[in-house]
């Protein structure tokens, strides 16, 4: 296939009790939403910054003001998240590489890395829970992604066994580590503490702090008290 190179970013609208549900507790559904919401916005915005000819949201739900310039917008299609993988394929005529809305570190020299094909067929971009962070086809074809079990420890070995088993040449990217639950946004943050995701978490996660102290506090004033009847 002769069309441009397309990056694919799959995401839900960030909405409360819609993403990152594990992150609650410690965080409430709404501070959540917004960890969710700027781990998105810190994705579009490596992917703005790398060269492609088309920019593609495949999104549940619907855009916000934190989608930059520059995207156009596909509605994700019914189904397992393997069925709406391959869809987000099949709307390319050229080579395209996927990624997700859970790798706020993510940089455009990495993306630009899983966007060369002249020496491999694929990329692909292993998550440190047994995912995968990145696919990246030279010529997309939804096949080798329907039936994939998704969301299972093996998720990533299955996938790369497709590939490999298609007669695709596989090159790897790094590792990242995928935000899900709250020991995951902790070690993302560190990782960028400039960020938007970074500079949200250490504010949301200061206060978290201050109400569990509070919490211990109170607890300790109340089994201290003496009681008012026998």
């Amino acid at each position: 296939m002769n069309g441009p190179l397309t990056l694919l970013v799959i995401a839900k609208e960030p909405l409360p009790g819609r993403v990152k549900t594990r992150l609650t507790p410690p965080f409430t559904a709404s501070d959540a939403a917004r960890l969710a919401e700027a781990s998105l916005a810190d994705t579009l915005q490596a992917v703005r910054d790398t060269p492609a000819g088309r920019r593609v949201l495949v999104l549940d739900g619907n855009p916000g003001p934190w989608l930059p310039s520059g995207f156009e917008v596909r509605a994700q299609c019914a189904g397992g998240l393997d069925a709406r993988l391959a869809d987000a394929f099949a709307g390319c005529t050229g080579p395209a590489l996927l990624i997700g809305m859970d790798t706020p570190q993510v940089t455009p020299q990495l993306l630009s890395q899983g966007s060369e094909f002249t020496r491999t067929d694929a990329w692909f971009g292993p998550a440190d829970d047994g995912g995968f962070w990145a696919l990246g086809l030279a010529e997309p074809d939804p096949e080798l992604l329907r039936g994939v079990p998704m969301s299972v420890p093996h998720t990533g070995e299955v996938q790369r066994r497709r590939l490999s088993e298609a007669g695709l040449g596989v090159r790897d990217l790094p590792v990242l580590r995928d935000v899900d639950t709250a020991a995951d946004a902790r070690a993302v943050a560190a990782m960028i503490p400039g960020s938007r995701f970074g500079r949200l978490y250490a504010e949301l996660a200061a206060g978290v702090t201050d109400a569990g102290a509070a919490r211990e506090a109170s607890a300790a004033t109340d089994a201290s008290t003496p009681a008012d009847t026998p």
